[in-house]
């Protein structure tokens, strides 16, 4: 099994995100079939990217070699996973925004008490790591050759090309109209579209960014 095409240069980061449609990702006894990625270059020519500014120890991963989870925080509450791409030196990730629990159900539930429904086990990428039992540990690990606590591999039959949708990516302050995410149509497991809104300073109705 080869796995080349993540190695793809980091301009190609968008088709190296679809091609993760339908992929399974497995870890921890639980074993999700990925309905929504999000792709994310970096170094300037894309301000959404945690690399657009260089290199850093957070985003270390970013920069290579390929195959590796790229984990980090938001809101000091919830983490996201990514999976690295491109050469080394040359930044870009997919994040890991949805998927279908398609193995472990009852695990991914004792996880994710709060979701009520199955479908709602990984529907966000927050969720999506939850439900797989990840943490920082495993920050820069590798995801294809079975070494760290999460493994891709491929679907049985590629997503058919009509099944895919594009569109802005969620919630993100800059190039928040890059059509850089893409999805299983009709997907229950998709998340929900939310466009950036700026936060505002208190007392005052302009936008801080």
């Amino acid at each position: 099994m080869t796995y080349s095409w993540l190695d793809a240069p980091a301009t190609e980061v968008a088709e190296t995100a679809r091609t993760l449609l339908g992929w399974l990702a497995s870890a921890n006894g639980v074993t999700i079939r990925i309905t929504e990625v999000e792709a994310y270059s970096g170094l300037g020519e894309d301000p959404a990217s945690h690399a657009h500014r260089g290199q850093t120890p957070r985003n270390a991963a970013m920069f290579g070699p390929a195959g590796r989870l790229y984990l980090y925080r938001i809101y000091g509450l919830h983490t996201c996973a990514n999976v690295t791409c491109g050469p080394t030196g040359e930044a870009a990730a997919v994040l890991l925004r949805a998927g279908e629990v398609v193995d472990g159900v009852d695990l991914a539930h004792a996880r994710r008490p709060a979701a009520k429904l199955s479908r709602e086990l990984a529907s966000g990428p927050a969720r999506l790591v939850e439900a797989l039992g990840l943490d920082l540990t495993a920050y820069g690990t590798s995801v294809v050759d079975g070494t760290g606590p999460l493994t891709l591999r491929p679907p049985v039959e590629p997503v058919p090309g009509e099944r895919v949708v594009v569109g802005p990516r969620v919630g993100v302050a800059a190039a928040h109209d890059v059509a850089w995410r893409f999805w299983l149509a009709d997907d229950p497991t998709v998340s929900t579209y939310r466009r950036h809104v700026p936060r505002r300073r208190r007392g005052n109705l302009e936008s801080t960014s």
